[in-house]
């Protein structure tokens, strides 16, 4: 492997399948872990701690949803690809629920996927090596919490600025809401829920500039920050 050799978790049951991606993607200079089920995939991520995962939806023992969902809770950055061989919207939708950031269905070109690999790493490299994020039309500056809007400069708290950060992290695919409540109110009840419920409404109106900002609740499963 070379220096600038990249880590990825590819958990796909078919085992011809998954032995094509493996070797074309090591090929590419890319360090892969492949795994035939869920169980398996989820211990081999907590060994090699990967950069990138491509699960496949449909395994045995634990499906990829499930795994993308257990990982969500120990990692809100880390890029995912479902594999799937499902087409109807509502499966796509549930993929993006599940902290899915993109999704190839089968069967796919092995130059898409490698591309899809590239453009999502290289979307991570970008919001780590910057402070300064763009939202919409506002400039979110993490490290000062402030939101810049033109000449004006909102000056955010630490939790409106880390809830603002993690949905930015996750924008156009729902932030979940146990994540993000055990993670910066320690707990997930119901006071706690009602409190960010607070902060969204707060984050809602130092954003109304740009209209085209949304901070969207999708019932049962979190908010959904759309720009």
């Amino acid at each position: 492997m070379t220096r600038n050799t990249i880590k990825l978790l590819l958990a796909e049951d078919e085992p011809a399948l998954g032995q094509i991606v493996k070797e074309t993607l090591e090929s590419r200079d890319f360090e892969v872990f492949l795994c035939e089920n869920g169980e398996e995939a989820y211990k081999v991520y907590q060994e090699v701690q990967p950069e990138i995962l491509v699960l496949d939806v449909m395994m045995p023992k634990k499906d990829g949803f499930t795994l993308a969902r257990e990982i969500r809770q120990e990692n809100s950055t880390i890029p995912i690809i479902f594999l799937t061989a499902k087409s109807q919207v509502k499966d796509v939708v549930e993929g993006f629920q599940y902290g899915g950031n993109d999704y190839l269905k089968k069967p796919f070109s092995m130059e898409e996927l490698i591309v899809r690999i590239h453009a999502l790493l290289n979307r991570i490299h970008l919001k780590q090596d910057h402070t300064q994020i763009p939202i919409g039309n506002y400039t979110f500056n993490h490290t000062q919490q402030q939101l810049i809007w033109e000449d004006t400069s909102l000056q955010l708290t630490h939790r409106e600025s880390a809830l603002l950060f993690h949905l930015s992290e996750k924008r156009n695919a729902v932030l979940d809401r146990t994540f993000i409540l055990n993670k910066l109110w320690g707990d997930d009840d119901f006071f706690n829920a009602r409190s960010m419920d607070v902060f969204i409404t707060k984050l809602r109106k130092k954003l109304k500039n740009d209209p085209e900002i949304q901070i969207v609740n999708v019932r049962g499963f979190g908010y959904k920050l759309i720009c």
